[in-house]
């Protein structure tokens, strides 16, 4: 397993790939952990450069992502403070309002997924919080995730359903969507990593729902290191991609003091995995494929995931 070389060829790749809102604050996120600032900070100006009135960036495409344009705000932060820039500032400040004030929402104050609909997506996960709680706001972000958890996690499970539908009381996708479950522990490694320390209490509830999803979701890996597009239906096609979150989550928990190294083992088989699925073009293969991400392919989000686990892991050979 050549790890650099595919690192680098998949970095390419990535470059190369056409980018929504959300797949552009994912790549972002990517290359930041990377220690790629030169393309992060060009990533972060064309975000910049795509804002809409009502303060979303990165609009392209996809114009009625509510959640999905919040990804790029820490890309946004990191690039003002290494610029001075003021375009990113503007962008940012843009963007926050939009979360905090303009995107639609429930009575409680849970942002929905869509501008045009009344749905909550646990993509969400990944997308809002920890833009929150990067920005200060903390119980805004908190109140998120417990917005997104009452409306999705399956409390026996211990997995979460992939679309909610607020208005007809409902679900629109109730599988639970291996991917989706990788996006909310991505998610919340982030949050619980940008906590303060007088948020103890609340960062360890975060640690323990975390912990009863990985321990939940790794139930269903396969001795092959990979998964089904709906875990618990072996019918579904063989997916690389959120093995490769559940690498990255279980990495960066380790790493960050708030999981068991006893996990090391159940990361490194997703990671030998993915590795094997990168293509000679650097594209990782059979994850859940772009556009409609209904059947194999590649897309990506799924090449910024093999960047975040591969950062992870080598910051983690690093430091043994």
């Amino acid at each position: 397993m050549n790890s650099k070389e595919n690192v680098r060829k998949a970095s390419l790749a990535l470059l190369a790939m056409q980018r929504h809102s959300w797949e552009q604050g994912v790549a972002l996120d990517a290359f930041i952990a990377q220690g790629e600032t030169e393309i992060a900070i060009l990533m972060a100006k064309e975000a910049a450069y795509r804002k809409r009135a009502d303060g979303r960036v990165a609009e392209i495409g996809v114009m009625n992502g509510a959640t999905d344009p919040c990804s790029l705000g820490p890309g946004l932060l990191y690039a003002y403070e290494r610029t001075g820039d003021p375009v990113f500032k503007e962008a940012y400040d843009g963007l926050l309002k939009w979360a905090l004030e303009g995107a639609p929402r429930n009575e409680k104050g849970i942002i929905y997924h869509l501008t045009d609909a009344d749905v909550f997506w646990v993509d969400s996960m990944y997308m809002l919080p920890p833009f929150l709680a990067e920005a200060g706001y903390y119980d805004e972000a908190l109140k998120q995730i417990h917005g997104y958890v009452e409306k999705l996690l399956d409390p026996e499970k211990r997995l979460f359903y992939h679309q909610w539908n607020e208005r007809n009381q409902s679900f629109d996708r109730k599988v639970f969507w291996g991917v989706g479950n990788g996006w909310a522990i991505a998610g919340l490694a982030r949050v619980i990593d940008l906590l303060p320390k007088e948020y103890s209490i609340q960062r360890e509830e975060l640690v323990k729902l975390t912990l009863s999803v990985i321990e939940a979701i790794s139930t269903y890996v396969r001795d092959d290191g990979l998964t089904h597009d709906f875990l618990d239906d072996k019918a579904s096609f063989v997916d690389t991609n959120l093995p490769q979150l559940l690498s990255y989550t279980i990495y960066r928990g380790i790493r960050s003091g708030w999981l068991s190294k006893k996990w090391r083992d159940v990361a490194d088989i997703c990671r030998r995995a993915a590795n094997h699925k990168i293509d000679q073009y650097g594209l990782v293969q059979d994850g859940c494929g772009a556009p409609h991400f209904d059947s194999p392919g590649v897309s990506p989000e799924g090449q910024a995931f093999y960047l975040l686990m591969e950062s992870e892991a080598i910051k983690m050979d690093l430091e043994s």
